[in-house]
């Protein structure tokens, strides 16, 4: 089945989104692990992997790494394995001075993209590096990025129906390496070089897409999904579509003993860009709770609770929608069962001497909230 005949097929439509947060994506492989195993177990395939069951798979940042390597059919206990074994080198803060002075294509992370994203074909040369429209890509895939030098979000899709997709064009937006997409999205500011990208005769610099308002980019696939101009058009409705979101872990970043005369420049620079992506994701996970079916979520606040169940501003909801994701605050990390883990080791991107705990962490979120009949009908 080609990708345009999978894109085309009749029947309901699952899309998968998956939010960043660095080595933090542990805990989102770990609930992905929980779903493949539960859909092994329906459909009686024990080699099934998630690109069998997700038609869009969508990614920011991590969460792109990881949605790249679903979408090329791997299971998750490989991805897994990927991740505990390149995580430190990819996410490690400590040698940002170092890969400053990279080469862009020679950086630690470039290089682990390279190595397990691989070449186009098999049995290809090393060197002859998967493109975003590759045919191994088993599934439709968006990832976010943003341009630095159009100060735009840009998300990217190997649609190949998409405008920019169009073989014809001297910027065809397939013909880019897949390695270098998916770098582009990863490339957070403070951790990573910026990803240099020639498309057509342009040369753009491409910063992390957590760094606009779709680091949880759910909404925005469902979006991409439905609306007209990106031609992938499928059908809305709650038996038509399921959404589901995982994200990397969450908590209330309270500050009870804060006083206006500590909100200086340097404050507000320090926090600012945090409580703006912040505001973002959760806004994002909002809109999909009121305009989809919500099953599962953990509260959004105190007002509105977890929206499961609620209605919303449409008759019937435009699709079927599940949250998954850790409040990693210490109350959180209580109800989890997990008394012994410390807030703070699962709470930043770059905790990659935590692995253990984040991992647990995920397990936790996986065990409770990932139901088998929430998948009922899909």
């Amino acid at each position: 089945m080609t990708l345009r005949d999978r894109k085309n097929r009749p029947g309901p439509k699952k899309i998968l989104a998956l939010d960043g947060g660095g080595i933090l994506g542990l805990i989102s492989i770990e609930v992905l692990e929980r779903i493949e195993a539960l859909l092994r177990e329906r459909e009686g395939r024990p080699d099934l992997v998630l690109a069998d069951y997700f038609d869009l798979c969508a990614g920011t940042s991590t969460g792109a790494v990881i949605s790249t390597l679903v979408s090329l059919g791997m299971s998750v206990d490989t991805i897994r394995s990927f991740y505990i074994e390149c995580g430190p080198a990819m996410f490690d803060r400590a040698s940002l001075l170092e890969r400053l002075n990279y080469e862009y294509e020679s950086e630690p992370l470039a290089r682990k993209l390279q190595s397990v994203i691989g070449p186009d074909r098999e049995g290809e040369a090393a060197d002859a590096l998967a493109t975003l429209g590759t045919e191994r890509l088993r599934t439709l895939l968006m990832v976010v990025t943003r341009n630095a030098t159009t100060d735009s979000p840009w998300p990217i899709t190997n649609n190949p129906d998409a405008k920019y997709n169009d073989r014809a064009r001297s910027d065809c937006n397939l013909e880019l390496p897949l390695w270098k997409v998916v770098r582009a999205s990863t490339a957070a500011p403070s951790y990573f070089p910026p990803e240099v990208v020639d498309i057509g005769p342009r040369r753009f610099v491409f910063v992390d897409g957590g760094v606009t308002t779709y680091n949880n980019p759910a909404f925005l696939a469902f979006v991409t999904a439905t609306t007209g101009p990106y031609h992938i058009n499928w059908k809305a409705g709650e038996r038509d579509m399921l959404v589901v979101s995982v994200g990397t872990g969450d908590y209330a970043r309270e500050q009870p003993d804060l006083s206006p005369s500590q909100m200086n420049l340097l404050y507000i620079a320090k926090n600012t860009p945090g409580a703006l992506m912040n505001a973002a994701s959760a806004g994002q996970d909002m809109l999909c709770r009121v305009f989809g079916k919500c099953l599962s979520g953990n509260p959004i606040d105190r007002e509105i609770g977890d929206l499961i169940g609620a209605g919303g501003p449409t008759g019937e909801k435009l699709f079927t929608y599940m949250r998954y994701d850790a409040d990693v605050s210490r109350k959180g990390l209580d109800a989890l069962g997990l008394p012994d883990v410390n807030p703070a080791h699962v709470q930043l991107l770059d905790s990659v001497r935590y692995i253990d705990e984040i991992q647990r962490v995920g397990k936790a979120v996986a065990a409770k909230c990932v139901k088998a009949e929430d998948f009922a009908g899909f």
